[in-house]
């Protein structure tokens, strides 16, 4: 069967500003085929579960050539497999989307195109400059700043000059001085309000503006390197008056997040929203154990327990989801009483309609044990459906206050083998802010993602007492959240960014963690 081609925008870089078709097709691809100008938050959404060609660069960093990108299409799409063509921006605004789409004509293979928000109206707008006003352009047009090889400039610079309104440059930081120079021979004012405008819509994001003869000084004073845009026109006076990322608290701050990716959206969303960029990097999964015989042997006597005990968030999805598998009504539940470890094992627990009754102010499962055997748990039994490497310390504790104990591993945390982001690449590049940790499984699965990068010195932001142990293990600087709640995390990764204080010192640690 012959497959099928999506040409998607991936917008300039705010995973918010990717569109939710584009979103919806990614999820359902077989193929991702994308290129170094997708923001590197959109890319942290992809992962190996999918197969990723990355057709930004070949060893030593050359561009694939135009003509081989056309025959990856064909070919992937001819394997009856769905493809989706992510690019930056929109994919026909100097994206040689038609070109592609040309290419699969040819060969009789059906595609669709979703458009994605340009980088020449957004990255202004996250600027504080808007491409037109009332009182100062009617009208926008958009230039690429980069020259095919081999053909002569086509561009008529007295034209735009003379049709007034805003002008915006994509790709031309490289040809500045270029640019300017011939603006001003077509008769543009010297003095004429203009701004250079770098990685905008991420947390490289970087701004310069100044009249239009001294444009090329201040960009170089300021060292802007591409990518980057040019806008000209009286619309860069509005910058600063109309700025509003650079208020928000966490602008500038690239995070990364190490849990489960399914884990991730709510404390991605909160970053997001205080003006952070945040790459999703799990460096675990969790994966159900397989043909569970010995929780299905539980399911046939489920109506037997007393207390069923959930220790994460994983536990209670894999038991309820087996429980279905299996044809367990849940009314067979009635019985039993529930403890959790934490706030998240409680919002998963009350997610299927059930209230835990304990839940104890310290998230660790040798607390748990304690609030839960002064129940009076002589002669009861309990069920604990958790990972296989759990607290070893829980079922000591319940069985010493004479309960009958169930321990059954459900499922199983492993290592993560990557996606379109590497965390040894980001960590070679120092571009990583702050990292969060949510248990010791992600320290390790972190640190083994690394492949010999130096971690040492990287800002953690742990969950917990235990966590931020094993992260110092490996000179980590930590901190710790009040709470084992994502509000806290969200809390304590505003502390660090608004301050840099020292925080070597393990002693500072004020609370214990869970696990993931």
């Amino acid at each position: 069967m012959m497959g099928k081609v999506w040409l998607v925008g991936a917008g300039p870089g705010d995973k918010g500003l990717l569109t939710v078709k584009g979103r919806a097709l990614l999820q359902k691809a077989d193929v991702i085929i994308y290129d170094h100008l997708v923001g590197k938050e959109i890319l942290s959404l992809l992962d190996d579960e999918k197969k990723l060609i990355n057709v930004g660069k070949l060893a030593g960093h050359h561009p694939i050539p135009q003509e081989e990108i056309n025959r990856i299409l064909v070919r992937e799409a001819g394997e009856g497999k769905k493809v989706v063509r992510l690019k930056g921006g929109d994919p026909f605004l100097f994206g040689r989307g038609g070109e592609e789409l040309s290419s699969l004509k040819r060969q009789g293979i059906p595609f669709e195109v979703v458009p994605g928000v340009t980088s020449a109206l957004a990255v202004p707008a996250y600027n504080g400059i808007p491409v037109t006003h009332r009182d100062y352009a009617s009208s926008v047009h958009i230039v690429t700043g980069h020259k095919r090889k081999g053909h002569k400039e086509d561009t008529d610079y007295r034209a735009l000059v003379r049709a007034g309104g805003t002008l915006v440059f994509l790709m031309g930081v490289t040809a500045l001085p270029d640019i300017i120079r011939k603006l001003l021979d077509a008769g543009m004012r010297p003095d004429m309000p203009a701004a250079v405008l770098q990685e905008g819509t991420t947390a490289g994001q970087r701004k310069v503006t100044a009249v239009l003869s001294s444009l090329e000084d201040r960009a170089k004073e300021a060292d802007i390197r591409p990518p980057a845009l040019i806008v000209v026109g009286e619309v860069c006076r509005l910058s600063q008056e109309l700025s509003w990322r650079e208020e928000l608290p966490l602008y500038g701050v690239r995070i990364a997040l190490t849990r489960p990716r399914r884990l991730m959206p709510v404390l991605a969303e909160r970053l997001r929203v205080a003006g952070a960029e945040v790459l999703e990097l799990p460096a675990i999964q969790t994966a159900a154990v397989k043909d569970n015989q010995q929780l299905f042997c539980c399911f046939k006597q489920i109506e037997k327990y007393d207390w069923i005990v959930f220790t994460s968030q994983a536990g209670v999805q894999v038991f309820f989801d087996e429980m279905k598998q299996e044809n367990v009504d849940i009314r067979r539940l009635a019985k039993a009483r529930f403890a959790v470890i934490g706030e998240g094992t409680r919002a998963a627990l009350w997610e299927r309609g059930i209230c835990a009754e304990i839940m104890p102010e310290v998230y660790d499962g040798e607390t748990l044990g304690h609030v839960l055997a002064g129940q009076g748990l002589r002669g009861s039994h309990i069920l604990i459906p958790r990972a296989k490497k759990g607290n070893e310390r829980l079922v000591p504790i319940l069985m010493q206050a004479g309960a009958a104990v169930e321990d059954v591993p459900v499922y199983q945390t492993c290592a993560c083998t990557g996606g379109a982001v590497s965390i040894k690449e980001e960590l070679q590049k120092e571009s990583l802010d702050i990292v969060v940790f949510t248990s010791s499984s992600t320290v390790e699965g972190f640190v083994s993602a690394a492949g010999g990068a130096h971690v040492s010195g990287i800002r953690a932001a742990c969950i917990g007492r235990q966590t931020a142990q094993t992260a110092a293990k490996y000179q980590m600087r930590c901190c710790v959240a009040k709470q084992a709640t994502m509000e806290a995390l969200t809390e304590l990764i505003l502390e660090m960014a608004a301050a840099e204080p020292d925080i070597r010192d393990v002693g500072l640690m004020r609370s214990d963690g869970a696990e993931d």
